[in-house]
């Protein structure tokens, strides 16, 4: 039987993107590609990279004071968001331009709207064309959602965030993982009156507790309202404002509430299960350890699929799909001690098991230190930064780095090698300190804290 594909992926984001340029690009199979919106996907056009140009525009606050504690003469003017939200624009405007230009230089044909399956080989585009591959993947991805309760229609989600028309004075973020910490910081950064509610005991559920309290606490510090074991009643508009009705029987006016209590993937009308596509509980495809669904000549990747939900992995899956149809190596793609960065202020990296993770699995040794950074503890703050490896008793391996520090994303990164190279703690006392930095403690600590 004749395609008119060997491939035709569904979704342009990075994922999606980085599958089809290589397959058409690197092994020379004909490629075509459908995208409904932006190309790009989640990370470039309204998440990774537009969140950290705006957490770099929010930390300048804090540059400016701690210049002066310095012995700078410096003035800090107020923030122009107009003239920031029109250069993000231009720029993510410009990202989008590399990804189309990437997918026409390696000879994918694209489609420019919304595609879905009749059959294991065929999809149908919005204008009602059909066209036929051999192997079709799906890279969707997935969109925040806002849970149903009266009112909720006010609220806007990290997809709007980043289109506001203004600053607002007042901010109501509900949430607790990492989407709604890290804009908590953002907007707090940028002279917004910020209010958090997060249902939970503590904010960063999953990862390493004495980390996100640390976290936490900073984030208190640094002026966010942040009240835990809190919900949201319902809402109702007054005037130009929003009116809040919380569990703890707060009731305010917000400007803009926005709600970053979780994601879901984007499998509505793509025909799926219809063609005896397995779907989880929370819509996402299940997958083989290969990517492949069911139906052997379908393959979904990335945040649809709800395995780890980070740009790198969807571009790693992309890359093992690749690999195992094209180039004839099956190739599963190992989604373990994978390092992670969270642009919270403070910032946090992390890679391996939390202290309680470990614990669970076999007796630890935790080696941790917290202490005021030289470069802020000269400048009279008093924010504190964290450095912990949970070492494994048995076999001396490090288990998990947690790192709370400004720069932290950037030191988890070299941890994450050595962590997964199976580095143990004495690998990391025969490593020479650079001083003075604050990732020698991670060489230093001779110690342990405590056993567990």
């Amino acid at each position: 039987m004749s395609f008119d594909y060997d491939l035709f992926v569904i979704g342009g984001g990075s994922g999606g993107v980085r599958a089809a340029r290589v397959a058409a690009g690197e092994t020379g199979a004909k490629v075509a590609l459908a995208e409904e919106d932006r190309y790009g996907g989640t990370c470039v056009i309204r998440g990774c990279v537009p969140k950290k140009l705006m957490v770099f525009a929010s930390e300048y606050p804090e540059m400016i004071n701690e210049a002066r504690a310095y012995g700078w003469d410096v003035s800090q003017g107020g923030f122009e968001w107009d003239m920031f939200h029109g250069k993000l624009a231009a720029e993510l405007d410009r990202l989008e331009g590399i990804y189309r230009n990437i997918l026409k230089n390696n000879g994918v044909e694209s489609f420019d709207q919304r595609a879905r399956l009749v059959d294991p080989h065929t999809v149908e585009l919005a204008d009602g064309t059909r066209k036929t591959a051999k192997h079709i993947l799906i890279a969707t991805g997935g969109r925040p959602v806002v849970p149903d309760f009266p009112g909720s229609e006010l609220a806007i989600t990290s997809n709007e965030v980043f289109h506001l028309p203004k600053l607002p004075g007042k901010m109501l973020i509900v949430g607790g993982g990492y989407i709604a910490c890290e804009f908590a910081g953002i907007m707090n950064g940028l002279g917004v009156d910020v209010t958090q509610y997060y249902r939970g005991a503590q904010i960063l559920r999953g990862f390493d507790d004495e980390a996100r309290g640390l976290v936490s606490e900073e984030m208190c510090q640094n002026g966010i309202g942040l009240h835990l074991g809190t919900n949201v009643l319902e809402m109702r508009k007054e005037g130009d404002q929003i009116r809040v009705k919380a569990t703890n029987g707060d009731e305010n006016l917000f400007d803009v509430v926005m709600y970053a209590t979780g994601r879901a993937p984007n499998t509505n009308d793509l025909g799926l299960e219809a063609l005896g596509v397995e779907l989880g509980r929370k819509g996402q495809i299940i997958v083989d350890e290969y990517s492949q669904t069911g139906v052997p000549s379908i393959y979904a990747i990335g945040d649809v699929t709800d395995r780890v939900n980070l740009t790198p992995v969807a571009i790693r899956e992309g890359m093992a799909f690749v690999d195992t149809v094209f180039r004839g190596k099956p190739t599963p793609v190992d989604h373990e001690l994978i390092p992670t960065a969270i642009f919270t202020q403070p910032e946090m990296g992390t890679v391996g098991l939390s202290e309680e993770e470990a614990a669970e699995q076999e007796p630890v040794e935790i080696y941790a230190t917290s202490f005021k950074p030289m470069q802020s503890a000269f400048a009279g703050q008093t924010a504190r930064v964290l450095m912990k490896l949970i070492i494994s008793k048995a076999t001396r391996k490090v288990l998990g780095c947690h790192i709370v520090a400004p720069g932290a994303g950037e030191m988890i990164q070299l941890a994450g090698i050595a962590v997964k190279m199976g580095a143990t703690k004495e690998d990391f006392d025969r490593t020479v300190a650079v001083h003075p930095v604050m990732a020698e403690e991670l060489v230093t600590m001779r110690t342990p804290v405590r056993s567990a």
